[in-house]
């Protein structure tokens, strides 16, 4: 490993001990696959029990010590403001950036002033018992400029499918009735280095699967984190119901969160 790397990896290493960790909620978006509900309320404020999915969010951020959290919010803003000022919020500092048109998944992050440190960004809309504590240390840990969240998903498909010989005679090797496919995807939850930053446009739309493709043409470490847990993405109305009835189930078996953000400690390298 080259000079330069160390000293990379080691400035990392105690900048991240020295600053308190921030978040970016990206909770701007129309979420029109939960039509109707989305017509009236923003997804991330779908109700889960007695909280909304965003209030929850909140809370399990600042159960990991992160208290310093920018909402970049967008379709029905005034809704989200409204909720979280008359809520509980957990004693985190809310700071809200708001988008004039939409700029992607990544784009918002370059009008977010003071991600000079390790900082986390997630939809505002995930619903999962993740503890953001133990996802940062890997990320510290493996020295990545950005590190994703993953998840294993099966998905079955609701036809019977065919597979065929590559001769061009369309002659049938096998007939697999709806089968499941597993795939490693995205949570939605990163966690970013600043350097990860200057990837971003000044201008126009961005994702975070544009800013992960720059990232590795250039080189740089991206990583993934495993996590087997429990995950919800609210997208449609069956995946939100069934996201209420399994959240509330497991409220009742909680337990108690890993060590907060502020007092992990990166070994010597």
């Amino acid at each position: 490993m080259s000079e330069g790397v160390i000293a990379f990896q080691n400035h990392l290493a105690e900048r991240t001990r020295r600053r308190r960790i921030k978040a970016v909620v990206l909770a701007g978006g129309k979420g029109t696959r939960l039509a109707p509900y989305t017509s009236v309320l923003p997804k991330p404020l779908m109700p889960i029990g007695d909280r909304s999915i965003l209030e929850l969010v909140i809370g399990q951020l600042a159960g990991c010590g992160i208290t310093d959290v920018t909402l970049c919010v967008g379709y029905l803003s005034h809704l989200i403001e409204a909720v979280l000022a008359n809520g509980r919020t957990d004693g985190v500092k809310i700071t809200y950036v708001h988008e004039q048109e939409a700029l992607g998944t990544a784009g918002p992050l370059r009008l977010v002033d003071g991600l000079d440190t390790t900082f986390v960004a997630m939809n505002g809309d995930v619903l999962t018992t993740l503890h953001y504590a133990d996802l940062i240390r890997h990320h510290r840990r493996s020295h990545n400029l950005l590190t994703i969240a993953t998840y294993e998903r099966s998905i079955r498909i609701e036809y019977g499918v065919l597979y065929l010989a590559e001769n061009g005679r369309s002659r049938v090797q096998a007939y697999v009735e709806k089968p499941q496919m597993t795939s490693t995807v995205s949570m939605g939850i990163y966690v970013l280095e600043p350097e990860a930053l200057a990837y971003i446009p000044p201008t126009g739309h961005f994702d975070f699967p544009d800013l992960v493709q720059a990232l590795l043409q250039s080189g740089e470490p991206v990583g993934a984190y495993r996590y087997d847990g429990l995950w919800f993405d609210i997208g449609r109305r069956d995946d939100y119901e069934q996201a209420v009835s399994a959240w509330l189930e497991q409220a009742s078996r909680t337990t108690a969160p890993p060590a907060p953000v502020e007092t992990v400690r990166e070994r010597s390298h």
